[in-house]
């Protein structure tokens, strides 16, 4: 059992009003998440900041891990990495060791592109948590604690890694 966590703490249900909580809490993450990719000019779909969101995480990888890491089938993420190479944010290699390996690796301005989405979201979050008082940051800070706790540390996880977004 976690810390924190009582045993059947779950089979009770959720008091009322606590689901519409969660929900709109939810879509308050996602729309920060969302909304950093907005900031960077239409120069990266959704999907293709995901893929420069898995490089950057995994670093150079073969195009199959990469589209195992994203839940894609291996020709979306040949048909996303072939834009971001265009563009100039992936680079194409290839494994020595297996001449029919493709890999995938961020680029300098890929690296910029998700380094400048991860800004925008700490700022946008420390914005949001400055117009609460001192003690209920910490009060935020300690339930947000506690929910990724009891949801578990693999549950952000696919297989191969973290969610990517």
């Amino acid at each position: 059992m976690r810390s924190g966590r009582r045993a059947g703490a779950g089979e009770a249900g959720l008091a009322p009003g606590t689901e519409e909580l969660l929900q709109a809490a939810t879509r308050m993450l996602a729309g920060v998440a969302l909304r950093s990719v907005d900031v960077l000019d239409a120069s990266v779909t959704l999907p293709q900041f995901r893929l420069l969101a898995v490089l950057a995480d995994l670093g150079t990888v073969p195009t199959g891990q990469a589209a195992r890491a994203l839940g894609l089938d291996p020709s979306t993420v040949t048909r996303l990495a072939d834009k971001m190479v265009s563009a100039g944010h992936v680079t194409r290699g290839g494994d020595p060791r297996h001449r029919g390996v493709v890999t995938l690796e961020l680029t300098g301005s890929g690296r910029e592109l998700v380094a400048a989405a991860a800004a925008w979201r700490h700022r946008e979050l420390a914005r949001i948590m400055s117009r609460l008082a001192p003690a209920d940051r910490e009060t935020v800070a300690a339930a947000l604690a506690l929910l990724v706790d009891a949801a578990g540390e693999d549950y952000g996880l696919t297989p191969h890694g973290l969610v990517p977004l």
